[in-house]
């Protein structure tokens, strides 16, 4: 459930594994997603993805195709903020370009349904070699339990 993430916040609960609609939640926007990830008091996860391993060679890279990231948050109970960071990366790992937008507050007095982030890279000049994806959040009442957002569907997709 968490093979490919590195927790960099585990905060209250930590990370659990919950199936659709769960506790407390929406039934997706489409059937093909069946879990999520369901945070406690500030938990975030991050995985770093290599380009050149994924089958994407050095020269397509630096052509600067365009790159699409996606991500869903919700909650329906208890208030609850969502954060995401994204990171375009050379061969060493240094910053290129960064997706950081300010976190999300979902507040159960409105429609706290699935909401969709959504980010395209453009332009961001020759040499991305690794894409660091990080998000989570908690929750605003602070209880005891897995009451912070919730997060699924996350993607990357590159447009050769």
């Amino acid at each position: 459930n968490l093979e490919f993430w590195e927790l960099t916040e585990n905060g209250g609960s930590q990370w659990k594994v919950e199936e659709m609609p769960g506790d407390c939640g929406h039934e997706f926007v489409n059937g093909e997603v069946s879990n999520y990830f369901a945070t406690s008091f500030l938990c975030l996860k991050r995985q770093v993805i290599n380009l050149l391993d994924e089958g994407y060679s050095g020269e397509e890279l630096d052509e600067q195709p365009p790159i699409q990231i996606a991500d869903y948050c919700g909650r329906t109970d208890c208030g609850c903020t969502y954060q995401i960071t994204v990171c375009l990366l050379d061969e060493n790992q240094e910053l290129l370009q960064e997706f950081k937008p300010e976190p999300v507050t979902l507040d159960p007095e409105s429609d706290c349904s699935w909401k969709e982030l959504t980010h395209s890279f453009t332009e961001y000049g020759p040499g991305v070699r690794f894409i660091s994806f990080e998000h989570g959040g908690q929750d605003t009442n602070y209880w005891d339990g897995w009451f912070g957002v919730r997060v699924t569907a996350s993607s990357v997709s590159i447009e050769l």
